[in-house]
């Protein structure tokens, strides 16, 4: 493998940047928005340095010939004293504009429309454009714009009510995610063979036994009243030894059906991202030369956690500094971000 294939170059306007010193590159299942930040330091003395990159410009980010991400500078601080200067360049994926600011869409309220028909509005204020990796939805009764929620607030409320997870691509496009879309890593994770270190908090603080969603919908002619409008459903864990409840009031109108839906999968998803566990390998590469990417299947055998089986990358983050380069890989069960996950079976 060359060097030039794990070579970082950032482009504004046209122009290569490299030579970097540190990196950090990350992307996320869960999140909406990539994020870089690159360092490089020169000595003294006699030399003037030209900053032309600022931040507000357009940039991408590749790692050799593979593109990671496309969106814009957001800072570039500079340091100097006596000896040498140091500048620092960070940046985000185009999708951080949902992230930061406010929807405002005219109408504000949409009636009878399918989920991606509503992401595709909200995103369109911005400039931005959604690709749909899952199936069609059913129709929403109805969704309102909140005043002062951002994009994405109004977009996440959408999602949690469809089970439904959103990331973003290397050209900075929104993407209605479906879980392990990105395909299988050619390499296992491997306990005493690539994985230098393990970290899994194995956090069961938000794991219950019993989770309970409740709501409300639009009454008709034929139905009315309390009987109607209350929707509630509840979706248990027999597997947790003791009884704990949690109770999920859902702004958005519901159906009995979503209720049991969303029931199920809260049940599902806490359960898997108790289990989330962060690996690290060294390199950037697999034995094939692909780079590890994020929303990909992976094999897992760890002994020392009882893992032995596929589990989901969910982020990765390429990492360069005096010690070398490093991925952070972040697995969990596939289960985790199953739209409709099998119910809890007693064990």
């Amino acid at each position: 493998m060359n060097e030039s294939d794990n070579q970082v170059t950032l482009t504004v306007d046209g122009m290569e940047y490299g030579g970097w010193k540190s990196v950090e590159i990350s992307a996320d299942l869960e999140r909406q928005f990539r994020t870089f930040k690159l360092d490089i330091t020169w000595q003294w003395p006699g030399q003037t340095v030209d900053k032309p990159i600022r931040p507000g410009d357009p940039c991408e980010v590749k790692i050799g010939k593979d593109l990671l991400l496309t969106g814009y500078v957001f800072k570039a601080p500079i340091r100097y004293d006596g000896r040498q200067i140091s500048l620092t360049i960070e940046g985000s994926s185009k999708t951080q504009d949902l992230v930061d600011c406010a929807a405002r869409n005219l109408p504000s309220q949409w009636q009878q429309q399918p989920l991606l028909s509503i992401v595709q509005d909200l995103a369109r204020e911005y400039g931005l454009t959604v690709v749909n990796e899952i199936s069609e939805t059913s129709r929403l009764t109805k969704h309102t714009i909140v005043p002062g929620e951002t994009v994405f607030q109004s977009i996440d409320r959408l999602l949690s009510l469809l089970r439904v997870f959103s990331t973003d691509d290397a050209l900075g496009q929104l993407v209605l995610a479906k879980p392990g879309s990105g395909g299988r890593a050619s390499d296992a994770l491997e306990l005493g063979k690539n994985i230098l270190s393990a970290n899994a908090p194995m956090d069961f603080s938000q794991v219950f036994s019993e989770y309970r969603v409740i709501g409300q919908q639009k009454g008709s002619d034929a139905k009315s009243g309390a009987a109607a409008s209350e929707v509630e459903s509840t979706a248990a864990d027999l597997s947790f030894k003791r009884r704990r409840t949690t109770v999920i009031n859902e702004g958005t109108q519901l159906t009995f059906e979503l209720a049991q839906q969303r029931a199920q999968w809260e049940s599902a998803t806490r359960m898997g991202r108790a289990q989330t566990t962060t690996y690290q390998v060294q390199g950037w590469r697999q034995s094939n030369g692909d780079l590890w990417r994020h929303n990909t299947l992976v094999r897992v055998k760890d002994p020392v956690l009882g893992f032995d089986g596929d589990m989901l990358i969910s982020k990765v983050t390429y990492s360069l500094s005096a010690q070398g380069s490093v991925t952070t890989l972040q697995v969990a069960p596939p289960h985790t971000f199953d739209a409709n996950p099998m119910p809890p079976k007693k064990t």
